[in-house]
């Protein structure tokens, strides 16, 4: 580790490189890398291809970084703000997409989504699935029929203002869905919520 870092002892910098090798997330914001070769500088979380060792300077700050003549990494935004979305990455995005989600009113398809959030459907999906382990129309159906179930045990609205105030377009859709994951029609659901 360079001078740039702390005064004093310095630390091991086969230590610091096994830090960028393994992307470890503790190091994030707390140590910044900048590649000679290409004049970049990084965090160590950055999905980019690691450099080699002999190319690499570490850094304390991203402030210090751009002091010695390196460019912010355009994929880990090292000069961004602890926390912010351009921080948080490709994170910000599927939670933004989660709040969208989360209404009753949330997009019908996965291409409305995408364009809400700027992205590509296609890139969503992957997204979802890198953090989640499923798609953003599943998470949608698990919000709704999770309001529906709170509805039918806490209130007597028929079935048909439940599946409207659930999100689903038609009665038909909603006693499909509810069928599919609760292997029993809504109406039998909630016999069963009020029998207990």
């Amino acid at each position: 580790m360079n001078s740039d870092i702390h005064s004093g002892t310095q630390p091991n910098p086969h230590l610091l490189y096994q830090v960028l090798l393994e992307r470890d997330a503790r190091y994030d914001g707390k140590l910044f890398f900048a590649v000679t070769s290409t004049g970049i500088y990084c965090r160590p979380i950055c999905p980019a291809p690691k450099p080699k060792p002999q190319n690499v300077l570490y850094f304390a700050d991203a402030k210090t970084a751009a002091l010695a003549g390196f460019r912010a990494c355009k994929r880990c935004r090292p000069e961004s703000r602890p926390g912010s979305p351009a921080w948080e990455g490709t994170k910000a995005t599927v939670s933004r997409a989660l709040r969208l989600l989360a209404g009753t009113d949330s997009p019908e398809n996965l291409t409305e989504l995408a364009d809400k959030l700027g992205v590509t459907d296609r890139h969503l999906r992957r997204l979802f699935h890198q953090h989640l382990g499923k798609s953003p129309m599943d998470v949608r159906q698990e919000n709704r029929l999770s309001l529906a179930t709170t509805l039918l045990a806490d209130s007597d609205g028929s079935i048909a203002d439940i599946a409207y105030a659930s999100g689903f377009q038609s009665l038909r859709r909603f006693n499909d869905a509810f069928k599919d994951k609760f292997e029993m029609p809504p109406s039998q659901w909630r016999q069963s919520c009020h029998d207990t």
